[in-house]
């Protein structure tokens, strides 16, 4: 249990820092592209900044399901992401990255986007733990 907990924080954490970064690269690049007259005003960068925790948050904490060893990957996966598309989507509204003059195919372009990008974060974390897990298999055989 405490090694559950310990490993939640630390995926929590790592999420919050992704999110973190992610933010910080986008903002650069808004930045470049308004050529320095980009700004955020009415508190408008904390929002942003709280909307990042939150959705570090809300990725980092449904990789408690990846403990559970009864459930098959794929629902493991659609759990995982479907908590934090769904906390994405909702900070994404509540902080203005997406407008409400947005329109369906511009939610459609943005959704997709991000289900990308979630994926192929999750794709690069399942690759690096298979590598560490043959890395394991492979110590234990040499062991024998």
């Amino acid at each position: 249990m405490k090694e559950t907990i310990k490993d939640l924080v630390k995926d929590t954490v790592i999420s919050i820092g992704m999110a973190m970064a992610i933010f910080c690269l986008v903002g650069i690049a808004f930045d470049i592209g308004y050529k320095g007259n980009f700004s955020l005003e009415n508190y408008k960068f904390t929002k942003m900044v709280i909307g990042c925790v939150l959705i570090g948050i809300g990725f980092g904490v449904p990789t408690i399901v990846y403990q559970n060893e009864s459930l098959p990957m794929p629902i493991r996966v659609l759990i995982h992401m479907g908590i934090g598309c769904v906390v994405y989507t909702i900070v994404a509204y509540s902080v203005g990255w997406i407008g409400e003059s947005s329109n369906v195919s511009q939610g459609i372009i943005i959704a997709a986007f991000q289900l990308a990008v979630a994926f192929f974060i999750w794709f690069l974390f399942m690759r690096y733990y298979r590598a560490e897990a043959k890395k394991i298999n492979d110590k234990i055989q040499e062991l024998k």
